[in-house]
């Protein structure tokens, strides 16, 4: 590929972009804020209640009913619907937002003269574009130097890769040639992926006029539901069940108590008053109303809202920790990992290659650049600067050092070696034909002619060391090569010390399709060092320790993956294996079924590989993580049940990812898993919380009015516990802290149930103690003498109401956690501290100003100290039942 183009001044860039518009895309129109809020009021329980809502204003003109009942209604289905409307649209901002900044593209251009690196929405037409192995292409536009195969699958659906040539300056379009837009072999467009090849490509189109832009426009695309939510949705229909039959029975209780009990059973009181039509249908609609209420109290419709408050607040707090979701889907399954596949370079290892040593073919060392005999340096920097990927800028004119630009990590250490900022033209040829490196062949090729009339070959040394002939002495003159055993002790040694290798090779064949060579000259092999990072071992220590199974994947030798692996804490004991691609394709799927949870390396690996290794887990019922950062990997990274993306890796990898590991540290796959189990746990807490609430509202509800307790809780009063408990608590636990501990559990089987036997068992206890103790406080006559105006007078029945909401609110601290130490890491934690204190703060306030509507009246402080003493005896109780049952996993 030609490095000389001139590209785009500064000022032409925005005359372009004032001529021909921006390359950014207009973004996907989404429901506004009161778009939202109109359609949630098509959710079947709210419909119910206004059609509540409706009968009991009717009734208000008849006068058979309060008005305030009616208003308490409304003000309770606006509030809910503000509230779970305000919620899921600021989340859905607050997910845009992190995902744009940061998972922006970043271009290759020609600008001033220059190689830069720009962002996708600055590229403008006739902007002449870098483009490789991996890249997805940003604007529509044509070949105008270099090869390449290109995947159009995103556009056509074609999964053929598409040759892509150099525009004849004399070409011009035919309206046949137009219609098959996406095969004209000149073209490239937006969206689609470069395979193979490397080349410039001139900007014609951007932005919404591109072919993806138009495509993107007319594209509605639904993100897939997790595991997970399937798992809710499925609890929320069964206790829906359960509050439909709830509601149903109690809509008969009360109705059969104002008929029957409370006529005495007395067969004539009862003819009177079912001869007043008015009594049995407004008695009929007070209790479908109440029905209904108790329908709504029972439903956890907050779940959904709950789901994706706590996935908001935790995906803040892993873009902190270099963790970018892009998926929901990733981030709930993370944390039930059985299995993880992991790449190398980068995320075990630091990523920050280096050459240190470079051998010859007649076996000495130099352990730097400058050391090599000016003939020999002559053809290795030819070797080097000609056949690679990556780029070299133009110098800097501060202090005249070389940028490299593009390729990966191994491309850019292998310029590294040498010393750009006294880099000098020494010799003038022009690339003729390019291979990249491929998974198959393990080598890359570039023919050249000028001074040199050559193939470069650079790759693997078991591919390329046998068929050398020749080799290149210190003066650059050829000799024959007879090494072989030598060169092979070489390679070994540095392999037990954990350098990769490449070996570095010429030809005097033309490069030709099939890419095969004999008789070549050895350049020298060269040796790179990438260090294990020292916090990727702990990390892999835990991540077993959580019952995850991690192997490692690597293109490098056995030797070289070995030392690593030891090194990393991956390979512990004998009885582990390593199998190189070639010994895994000669096992059969049963037998790798039977082999795999003993696996810890696979070396040399291909990626259809790991793309086998997936498929075999999953058959094995294991859920799968899988790492990746090229383009073969995007296969593997959809397959897995959870892909992680790097973030120096191609964007088609991202594309294909669950989570971007923004930082490509083997660490930061830890802290994701971490962060699923968290909040899967946040979600079992606030089930807890939640149910033990409904089943007590459901079980005072249902028996009061046998006791003579007409409404325990007024219709008002339910909507408020319900809109205060599916709000305001779905923060409070979505805060809830990632402990380590968590990472010393098994993982949760993909088939287990949402609801614990643990959590059974709260729920139960919780919920009956409460409605046993509140029919107690309801039915006392030494309980209700405590309060002004007598048993079931207003003060006692502000006392209940108050009592309902803060058991409540004490039994969330026994919902946080299954230790004795209810207070355990509350302080990492301080909203949910915050949101406590402001639920006790509201119905301190609501007593006061609450009046008809909420049924309530002032207490005196005598009266809040008797039920604050009923309320906080949940807490003694959950802590017997914690010492009865003694769960180490609860959640």
């Amino acid at each position: 590929m030609n490095n000389h183009f001139k590209g785009l001044s500064q000022n032409e860039v925005e005359l372009s972009r004032q001529k021909n518009g921006s390359n950014s895309l207009t973004q996907l129109e989404t429901e506004t804020f009161w778009q939202k809020f109109i359609g949630n009021f098509n959710d079947p329980i709210i419909k119910i209640l206004i059609f509540a809502l409706v009968i009991n204003v009717i009734f208000v003109f008849m006068g058979k009913a309060h008005w305030y009942e009616s208003a308490g209604i409304a003000v309770a289905v606006l509030l809910a619907t503000l509230v779970g409307t305000w919620s899921e649209h600021s989340n859905e901002n607050a997910f845009q937002k992190l995902q744009e900044d940061a998972s922006k593209i970043k271009v290759k251009v020609f600008r001033d003269s220059k190689i830069e690196e720009v962002l996708i929405d600055d590229i403008v037409v006739e902007d002449l574009v870098v483009l490789q192995s991996g890249d997805l292409i940003p604007a529509d536009g044509k070949l105008i130097d270099g090869e390449l195969r290109v995947d159009q699958a995103t556009l056509n659906g074609e999964s053929k890769e598409a040759k892509k040539f150099v525009m004849p300056k004399d070409y011009i379009e035919t309206e046949e040639e137009k219609k098959k837009n996406f095969f004209n072999e000149y073209k490239l467009f937006r969206g689609t992926v470069v395979v193979s090849g490397e080349g410039v490509m001139e900007v014609i189109t951007v932005g919404d006029n591109t072919q993806y832009g138009k495509l993107a426009q007319e594209m509605q695309t639904e993100d897939r539901e997790s595991p997970l939510k399937i798992k809710l949705e499925k609890l929320a229909e069964q206790i829906s069940m359960f509050g439909y039959i709830g509601g149903g029975l109690i809509t008969i209780a009360y109705f059969f108590q104002r008929s029957v009990i409370d006529n005495n059973f007395d067969m004539a009181k009862i003819a009177t008053y079912f001869s007043n039509w008015s009594n049995p249908v407004n008695d009929l609609v007070t209790a479908i109303i109440l029905g209904v209420i108790i329908i709504v109290v029972a439903v956890p419709e907050g779940l959904p809202m709950m789901i994706a408050m706590v996935l908001s607040l935790n995906m803040r707090k892993m873009l902190r920790d270099n963790v970018l979701v892009r998926k929901l889907v990733g981030i709930e399954t993370a944390g039930g990992l059985n299995i993880l596949f992991s790449d190398k370079t980068g995320t075990i290892t630091k990523g920050q290659l280096e050459v240190v040593e470079f051998i010859t073919g007649d076996i000495q060392k130099h352990n730097n650049y400058d050391s090599i005999q000016s003939n020999l340096k002559k053809i290795l920097h030819l070797s080097l600067t000609e056949n690679t990927n990556a780029l070299i800028s133009e110098p800097e004119k501060d202090n005249g050092t070389y940028q490299i630009i593009g390729g990966n990590a191994t491309e850019r250490a292998v310029l590294g070696f040498i010393n750009h900022s006294k880099k000098q033209d020494l010799y003038n040829v022009k690339k003729v034909k390019t291979m990249p490196f491929s998974s198959d062949k393990k080598y890359s090729a570039s023919q050249v002619d000028g001074d040199y009339n050559l193939t470069l070959i650079k790759g693997a040394p078991e591919k390329i060391i046998s068929k050398c002939k020749f080799y290149y002495d210190e003066n650059g003159d050829k000799q024959a090569f007879k090494n072989y055993e030598e060169i092979e002790n070489q390679m070994n040694e540095m392999a037990s010390r954990a350098i990769r290798i490449l070996a570095i090779a010429t030809s005097e064949e033309a490069l030709d399709e099939d890419g095969e060579f004999d008789n070549l000259t050895l350049v020298g092999i060269l040796g790179i060092r990438d260090d294990v990072r020292p916090e990727a071992t702990k990390a892999i220590r835990e991540v077993q320790q959580a019952g995850i199974q991690v192997v490692m994947i690597t293109g490098d030798r056995k030797e070289t993956a070995v030392s690593i692996a030891r090194d990393s804490g991956l390979l512990t004991d004998e009885s582990q294996i390593v199998l190189t691609s070639d010994e895994l394709q000669k096992i059969s799927d049963e037998d790798l079924k039977k082999m795999l949870p003993n696996i810890r390396v696979i070396a040399r690996a291909l990626p259809t590989d790991k793309s086998r290794l997936v498929r075999i887990s999953q058959e094995l019922n294991l859920v799968v993580g899988m790492t990746g950062d090229g383009v073969n990997d995007s296969p593997a990274l959809k397959q897995a049940d959870v892909g992680f993306a790097m973030g120096s890796g191609t964007e088609v990898a991202k594309e294909a990812g669950d989570i971007v590991i923004l930082d490509d540290n083997f660490q930061s796959i830890a802290r994701a898993v971490l962060y699923g189990r968290t909040i899967f746990k946040s979600i079992r807490k606030f089930i807890i919380f939640q149910l033990t609430i409904n089943v007590s509202a459901v079980f005072i509800s249902f028996i009061g009015p046998f006791i003579g307790i007409h409404e325990a809780l007024t219709i008002t009063q339910m909507l408020w516990v319900n809109l205060v408990m599916d709000t305001l608590a779905a923060l409070a636990f979505g805060g809830e802290p990632a402990l380590k501990r968590y990472m010393n559990e098994k993982p949760k089987r993909r088939d287990e149930n949402i609801l614990s036997k643990y959590m059974w068992s709260s729920i139960g206890v919780g919920g009956i103690f409460t409605a046993l103790v509140s029919i107690f406080f309801l039915t006392s006559k030494t309980v209700g003498d405590m309060f002004i105006g007598g048993s079931q007078g207003l003060h006692h029945m502000t006392a209940f109401f108050s009592f309902f909401i803060l058991t409540a609110v004490f039994n969330s601290f026994n919902a946080r956690t299954s230790n004795m130490n209810i207070f355990e890491h509350i302080g990492q934690n301080k909203d949910f501290l915050k949101v406590m204190g402001l639920i006790v703060i509201i119905q301190v306030v609501m007593t006061y100003i609450g009046g008809v509507v909420l049924r309530t009246t002032p207490l005196a402080l005598n009266e809040w100290l008797i039920v604050l003493l009923f309320s906080v005896m949940i807490i003694p109780v959950d802590l017997i039942r914690k010492t009865i049952m003694k769960s180490d996993e609860a959640y």
